[in-house]
């Protein structure tokens, strides 16, 4: 990488830094709004494990009742690094009204101002929302079952890089489909549908039968939302945990390939028109 591709990636991650601080009010009470829902998750638990009966459950699947409320907050955690809020539909849009040949004319790669786009998005979101993320879990911090060891705790920040990569390159890949679909509202429906259930947003994915659960937990989407959470309840053994972690980035490795593929092979089909 030359010394003109980094300085223009500095260019970017700049800029867009100066364009998401221009909202950090409402990053603030959007992290602040997202966290309302977990006071429910912990009385829906608290429902199901019979925390409030005079014989509540001790475990269930592996997970005690406030295992299933820290795996709620580090499952919110992961997402908050793995959602990519309007990445599908901005390069639909762009592809669609012919925005996106600025990338053809200029010096600037595609995946390279998306990337650098989404990642100072994430660094405001989280200067911004750390005093909320801090609250909540100190709030919470009898649910954990302890202070992860400092493998686990790099096991952990790895799983969540994972995650941002994974779901940058998922999202951008549905956009670029808008090559051969203009409009990918369906598709992204049906993979959020999807994601919500096989990224382990809903349940830990453990708990599911075999073999479906086999089959789930070679996808990527576990990436997203069940992993970084397993590894810091320390579901993993170190050995399992290092597998994990290089069975992501390879999938990191097959989704950045596949999104140049469809790009190269968009691009060769695109015509634009005008000025």
């Amino acid at each position: 990488m030359n010394t003109d591709s980094l300085r223009t990636q500095w260019f970017i991650l700049k800029t867009c830094i100066a364009e998401r601080l221009a909202y950090r009010g409402d990053f603030a009470f959007a992290t602040l709004v997202r966290f309302l829902p977990i006071v429910t998750q912990i009385f829906l638990w608290g429902a199901i494990y019979g925390e409030f009966s005079d014989s509540p459950r001790k475990s269930m699947y592996g997970y005690s009742y406030g295992d299933m409320v820290a795996y709620s907050l580090l499952v919110m955690l992961g997402r908050a690094f793995s959602s990519m809020p309007g990445l599908t539909g901005g390069i639909a849009r762009d592809i669609r009204d012919g925005t996106i040949k600025k990338f053809l004319t200029q010096p600037v790669d595609l995946f390279d101002y998306l990337f650098w786009h989404r990642v100072a998005h994430k660094v405001v979101y989280y200067v911004v929302a750390t005093g909320p993320f801090a609250l909540v879990f100190w709030l919470c911090r009898s649910y954990f079952p302890g202070w992860p060891d400092a493998i686990t705790l790099c096991g952990a920040a790895v799983s969540l890089i994972l995650a941002f990569l994974i779901g940058f390159y998922i999202e951008a890949l549905m956009g670029l489909i808008a090559f051969w679909y203009l409009e990918v509202s369906s598709l992204v429906f049906v993979y959020m549908l999807l994601n919500y259930f096989l990224s382990g947003h809903m349940l830990p994915l453990d708990w599911l039968p075999h073999p479906y659960s086999d089959w789930i937990l070679w996808s990527p989407f576990k990436y997203l939302a069940y992993v970084p959470a397993a590894i810091v309840l320390q579901k993993y053994t170190p050995m399992a945990m290092a597998q994990e972690l290089a069975l992501g980035f390879g999938w990191v490795l097959v989704l950045w390939w596949l999104n140049r593929w469809t790009l190269n092979r968009g691009l060769h089909r695109y015509s634009a028109y005008g000025g």
